[in-house]
């Protein structure tokens, strides 16, 4: 795969996350839930950006976390500059770090832009571009809106650990940025022989 076609991947993915997460941010107040069917919602939610909703507590963990995240989007972006100009790298590894990087990326923007661009959206929708934004540079919060609620019930409690207790697979609530990490590191995983051919 060249170069090329990798930017169009990151591309693509970069503009339906954004359109996305901004129809949502102005179109839906915060905790305001759509059911398109049973097992799939959209349901709006905001984060400070790291994995399952964690925070870094201290004045400076949101800063941190971000500036963190610029280094190590920069460092996977020079890892595709590497791979592609490497020849022999396999379009499986490529295209699963194009992904990982694009994903990267999306998230950063909301991190470091949301929440100048943005107004708070508690009870009401927000707006681009206001007067007063919810934040400054470097403190947004990434947007989150796919909800899928495959099941949800009372396991029995003979099961050990959850036994007895209420269950929801799966209760993560994520965007397409974290679609696409998940998809490129899964590449890696399921596809680690091709990703990784063995030279001699």
């Amino acid at each position: 795969m060249t170069l090329k076609k990798a930017y169009f991947l990151i591309f693509i993915i970069l503009l339906v996350d954004q359109v996305s997460k901004i129809y949502i941010k102005t179109n839906f107040i915060l905790g305001e839930e759509v059911n398109v069917f049973n097992w799939f919602k959209i349901l709006f939610i905001e984060n400070e950006g790291m994995a399952w909703g964690t925070e870094i507590p201290g004045a400076y963990g949101k800063l941190f976390l971000t500036l963190f995240r610029l280094v190590a989007v920069s460092a996977i972006g020079y890892w595709l500059w590497d791979s592609v100009e490497n020849k022999q790298s396999s379009n499986y590894l490529i295209v699963a770090i194009a992904l990982i990087f694009a994903g990267a990326f999306g998230n950063i923007i909301d991190s470091v832009f949301y929440g100048i661009i943005f107004d708070d959206s508690h009870y009401k929708l927000a707006t681009l571009f206001p007067e007063k934004p919810y934040g400054i540079l470097f403190h947004g919060k990434v947007v989150d809106m796919l909800y899928f609620p495959f099941w949800e019930g009372h396991l029995p409690s003979w099961l050990p650990v959850w036994g007895g207790k209420d269950f929801k697979f799966f209760n993560a609530i994520f965007n397409i940025a974290d679609m696409a990490i998940s998809t490129g590191v899964g590449i890696l995983i399921v596809f680690n022989k091709r990703a990784f051919p063995k030279t001699d």
